[in-house]
């Protein structure tokens, strides 16, 4: 089903609630968002009046989300007037959309995506997935899960029917990362057209690829783990290990690290640890159980 076609319950009627598109402040957010996703999916749309993008993506979002007949919701934030929520998100550019759902953030993306991207999207969100959409997730799964053979087997087939679309060439290059054939991942990534080289599948695979090689230079986790047990105050010592910890998949440990600088040195070295877990959370993705609690605990230092 198609997400232009409105969406009905079982009695015929569209779904009843309340206004779909809204906007939202930083008191509000915790009630038109958080608890507002308990009942329904609500997508939140970080934007600027000054911002171009924003002002291409935001009515085709509205479009999106009343064609859905109130399967999903939409809460516009105008960062300008509110900070603190996309501060505490990691938002770095704009446009930013956020997609929450039982009170958390489940999925997202940045720039401005064409109408059958946003539509693919909210169907994904609500449940529907046809087609090449269904061989993303499925490959996205496999890669998760470690099989890196069958991820990178499905992203190259939908990409040579598909050889613009771009979730599945940010997915072929995420395999590289993984497989720690970087040159081959750049070499995947410059394949992006100009014009959609910094859409947010491609974005999201480059800062996986900036942090494989961050990673590389870390070295081996004892040795690092070792140096930050000789230094404490040292807050090179405390990155590095961070880097070396999420390499070796320890997320939790490397958000440790990084927040102890944010928490004694927050300036250092222009901003560098806060810089860093954003960066985190754009690699883990907004529904890891990380990002949550390393966006839940950086918020408290920030704006404690």
């Amino acid at each position: 089903m198609s997400i232009d076609t409105p969406i009905i319950g079982a009695d015929g009627d569209e779904r009843p609630g309340a206004e779909p598109v809204k906007d939202t402040t930083t008191q509000d957010f915790m009630r038109d968002v958080v608890e507002a996703s308990q009942q329904r999916p609500v997508l939140v749309d970080f934007w600027a009046p000054w911002c171009g993008p924003c002002k291409q993506l935001t009515p085709l979002l509205e479009k999106a989300v009343r064609a859905s007949r109130g399967a999903v919701a939409l809460v516009k934030m105008n960062i300008d007037e509110h900070p603190e929520i996309p501060g505490q998100m990691g938002v770095q550019s704009i446009p930013a959309v956020f997609a929450f759902k039982d009170g958390r953030p489940v999925d997202g993306f940045m720039g401005a995506l064409p109408e059958s991207q946003i539509n693919s999207f909210i169907a994904k969100l609500v449940g529907e997935t046809v087609g090449t959409e269904a061989d993303i997730e499925m490959a996205m799964a496999a890669l998760e899960a470690g099989d890196v053979n069958a991820a990178a087997q499905i992203f190259g087939e939908i990409l040579q029917d598909e050889p613009e679309n771009m979730d599945a060439l940010a997915g072929l290059a995420k395999c590289y990362v993984k497989t720690g054939d970087l040159e081959r991942a750049e070499q995947t990534l410059a394949l992006a057209p100009p014009n959609k080289a910094d859409s947010g599948p491609i974005l999201a695979a480059q800062s996986a690829l900036d942090l494989a090689r961050k990673s590389n230079d870390a070295g081996d986790i004892d040795a690092a783990r070792a140096k930050a047990a000789q230094a404490p105050n040292d807050p090179q010592a405390q990155f590095d290990l961070a880097l070396a910890l999420n390499a070796g998949g320890d997320r939790e440990g490397a958000l440790d690290a990084l927040l102890s600088i944010v928490a004694t040195n927050r300036s250092w070295n222009d901003d560098a640890a806060r810089k860093q877990l954003v960066q985190f959370f754009e690699v883990w993705g907004p529904g890891d159980p990380a990002t949550t609690s390393g966006r839940q605990r950086l918020s408290s230092l920030l704006f404690a």
